[in-house]
């Protein structure tokens, strides 16, 4: 098992930045990949960027050239996010995939871009 919990949503005028933070424990060695995904009232969850255990990264159209997806260790990885629109507004969740292709999530956290 493993748990994993997102910080450092909040209120940001357009243009502005972020960083959102994901911390994992419990079995945090089998941890394979490391994902943001985010999500708005009503639509589905969708991919914003992923990262392997090697530092290979993968990103979404949207968030590409604007965010950046990095990791310290195998128990914290991070979603660096830089000229934020409005329309990034939604709830940031992190996902660890482990060797068994299963997937755990966080609670998300909410960023909230003002134009």
């Amino acid at each position: 098992q493993v748990r994993l919990v997102e910080s450092g949503g909040g209120f940001v005028q357009a243009g502005g930045s972020l960083k959102l933070s994901c911390v994992a424990s419990g079995s945090t060695r089998t941890i394979n990949t490391m994902a943001w995904y985010r999500q708005t009232p009503g639509e589905q969850r969708e991919l914003v960027a992923t990262i392997s255990r090697h530092g290979r990264t993968n990103y979404a159209d949207s968030a590409e050239g604007r965010f950046t997806i990095s990791r310290d260790n195998a128990v914290t990885w991070y979603l660096q996010m830089n000229s934020l629109k409005p329309e990034d507004t939604a709830v940031y969740f992190c996902k660890a995939t482990d060797s068994g292709d299963r997937d755990y999530w966080g609670q998300g956290t909410q960023v909230t871009v003002s134009s």
